[in-house]
């Protein structure tokens, strides 16, 4: 998970050093900037005609060019990063060709989406029974283009399919309906317009649809208005103002206006005959036209900043981020525990089959606890006594969400998503680069799952299914992975609290104690360095004291009777059969993690150094319960205990995967704990 989160963050530090690294380019090769102000009369009359389509401004009976670079300056500074921006939309809407349009196959169908909506604005073109279309099918495709760039969906009712629908609303003829959310409350009442006018061209239509629209907004003439509205409104604390000298706002303020009800209020201020202009020095508005955002934190002057352009997608996604709604924050969330996800793709090494099948599982998880983990929140957002902490939260984000840091983050997010093919091909490439640096990664610790290929692979997948369907407990924790066989799997926990004889066994694939380590047990290895024989007899004279102590031992427990003295001859024999005796006790014991030297005696018969490092040392096997002989093939299991190698695998093939003396899987490796210091050593011989 956090090496995931790691991958996610790196990947969007490397998107914003990209995209500073396009606006050096740019700079580089033509000299500007985006925020640097372009003069509307050294442009041409296509580019002016492109602005104010996009600004949503009626151009119509401007002949000259003049006449249109003054409404493009009344309707608010250009910027190269907005002319950019609104060539390339040109281009693409040229490239693109007409844009799709609803066509509503009757009554309820235009009711769910026009009237019961109540959050959008609706173009609809009603064609009569038996009648012509008011708009040709190309005037109507580049109209739906026209009025999509702010936001209008479009559509076509033909009466043909529902007659006594167009009969009871009145629709004789074919016309053209528009459908406009009228109060300024979430949810409101929809009011249709029918159009009415003579001329049927594009621009006039739309000039109709504008003028409807802003009647929304309030328009502000007067000073003591503006005195009224900009006082703190604890019921509306945001407000968007537009001081400029236009009869009417642009269509992308008005659309913005519909998007918003209920979160931020709109207001447009017409200076074009104001009576006291010292009003607006007061409140920082030096000329016009202004966007200024007015929040309980203060004001914030709109097109300063980075990628803050006069259009609806540029103004749309600041909004968001500073008033945003919960669907917005659910969205963010969403497409961020995908991209998450989406990493483990490039993680996880293996087979193919393996890395898709991983993904499903992660894609799967990721988004199920997203939506759980919503739920609460969802529940919690509708208590009134978390109303405070909300305006907290609020007010957090909107003092983030306006410094330059912020504006930089907005503009590289609308870059990135108008080139759709950027953002994927850099993500790919991420993800190539994380997979090569995780194989350099584990090329020394590279175990033999990371090697197996589709088949083989899906072979273990279907083992593990057939076990999860007989015995769903157990078999939770033996899906192929990377990393359960080093993690600390809680699910052993629960394991060793059930019953364990109430489930089937698990069909666990038996593959995996081709692995575990196998040796010959060599025994009467004399010990090197002796020394002299009175170093043997202060051997042996210890193993006599630990005898008697063990017979001592035995006593406390009442075992058997005390027994006196043997003889001479059987000390030797005595001594290895109490030192064999204590080894087997240990190998019972062997969770604790003592060294060999720190448990058992140097003189033992045995040779501990063709034992593996990580096996404990013991001289018998407790599945037979005998002691280990000279030659005999042993195997330890990953918990560290030793037994024969023919006992222990009838104890695995019988279906009992685990060690019958601490119950740890004998297919899950165990993670190696340090060794005691040598402090530590020579204390315990001492």
């Amino acid at each position: 998970m956090w090496l995931r989160l790691f991958f996610l963050l790196l990947y969007f530090l490397l998107l914003f050093m990209l995209a500073r690294i396009f606006e050096a380019v740019v700079w580089y090769e033509t000299g500007m900037i985006s925020t640097q102000l372009v003069d509307p009369v050294s442009l041409s009359y296509k580019k002016l005609k492109t602005i104010l389509e996009t600004r949503g401004l009626g151009y119509s009976g401007l002949a000259e060019k003049r006449d249109v670079s003054e409404l493009v300056e009344k309707s608010g500074e250009l910027t190269h990063g907005e002319l950019y921006s609104a060539m390339k939309k040109e281009t693409e809407q040229t490239d693109a060709g007409d844009l799709s349009s609803t066509n509503f196959s009757g009554e309820m169908h235009f009711y769910e989406l026009v009237e019961d909506t109540k959050d959008g604005i609706w173009l609809v073109q009603v064609i009569a029974q038996d009648r012509d279309a008011l708009l040709s099918p190309s005037n109507w495709g580049k109209m739906v283009q026209k009025v999509s760039q702010f936001g209008i969906r479009t559509g076509t009712f033909n009466c043909s399919n529902d007659y006594r629908s167009c009969i009871r609303r009145g629709w004789q003829r074919s016309t053209l309906i528009m459908s406009v959310p009228q109060t300024s409350s979430s949810k409101g009442k929809v009011m249709l317009r029918e159009y009415n006018g003579r001329r049927i061209e594009t621009e006039h239509i739309f000039r109709w649809m504008t003028s409807h629209v802003s009647q929304r907004i309030k328009t502000l003439r007067q000073s003591e208005q503006l005195k009224e509205e900009w006082c703190f409104d604890p019921a509306h604390p945001v407000k968007m103002f537009l001081f400029a000298r236009l009869a009417q706002p642009p269509a992308f303020f008005s659309s913005l206006s519909v998007k918003f009800t209920g979160r931020i209020d709109f207001i447009f201020v017409d200076i074009r005959h104001w009576d006291n202009y010292s009003s607006l020095s007061e409140i920082g508005v030096t000329q016009g036209p202004a966007y200024i955002l007015k929040m309980p934190e203060g004001i914030y002057r709109y097109g300063n900043s980075t990628g803050e352009f006069l259009s609806l997608v540029a103004m749309d996604t600041f909004l968001r981020s500073v008033q945003p709604e919960v669907n917005d924050l659910f969205v963010l969330s969403l497409v961020l525990i995908n991209l998450l996800a989406w990493m483990d793709l490039f993680i996880t090494q293996g087979a193919t089959v393996k890395r898709f099948v991983v993904l499903i599982r992660t894609l799967g998880t990721y988004n199920s606890i997203l939506l759980v983990s919503w739920l609460p929140v969802l529940a919690l957002l509708q208590l009134p006594y978390l109303d405070a902490l909300y305006g907290y939260s609020l007010k957090l984000l909107r003092y983030a969400d306006t410094t330059s840091l912020a504006s930089l983050v907005r503009a590289d997010w609308t870059f990135y998503s108008s080139h759709p093919a950027l953002f994927l091909s850099t993500y790919l490439v991420h993800g190539l680069l994380v997979d090569y640096f995780e194989k350099k990664r584990r090329c020394a610790v590279r175990n033999q799952e990371d090697s197996t290929t589709n088949l083989e692979w899906l072979a273990s997948l279907w083992d593990w299914y057939t076990s999860y369907l007989l015995h769903p407990i157990a078999s939770l924790q033996q899906l192929p992975s990377d990393h359960s066989d080093w993690d600390e799997d809680p699910n052993f926990l629960l394991e060793r609290l059930a019953f364990p004889d109430l489930w089937l066994r698990p069909l666990v694939n038996m593959d995996y104690s081709k692995a575990l380590p196998t040796w010959r047990f060599r025994a009467h290895c004399r010990v090197e360095g002796a020394g002299s024989d009175e170093e043997m007899d202060k051997e042996t004279d210890s193993s006599r004291s630990d005898s008697e102590s063990s017979e001592q031992t035995d006593e406390s427990h009442d075992r058997g009777p005390p027994s006196g003295r043997e003889p001479q001859g059987s000390s030797s024999a005595q001594d290895s059969r109490t030192h064999t005796d204590h080894a087997a006790s240990s190998c019972r014991h062997g969770n604790r993690d003592l060294t060999s030297a720190d448990r058992l005696p140097e003189h033992l018969p045995c040779d501990w150094s063709v034992w593996p490092r990580d096996v404990l040392h013991c001289s018998e096997c407790v599945v037979c319960l005998e002691n280990f002989m000279n030659e005999e093939l042993l195997m330890g299991l990953p918990c560290g205990h030793a037994f024969h190698q023919q006992c222990i695998m009838v104890w695995l093939a019988s279906g009992r995967h685990c060690c019958p003396v601490c119950r740890w899987p004998s297919y899950k490796k165990r993670l190696q704990r340090a060794a005691p210091s040598s402090s530590a050593e020579h204390s315990v011989q001492e």
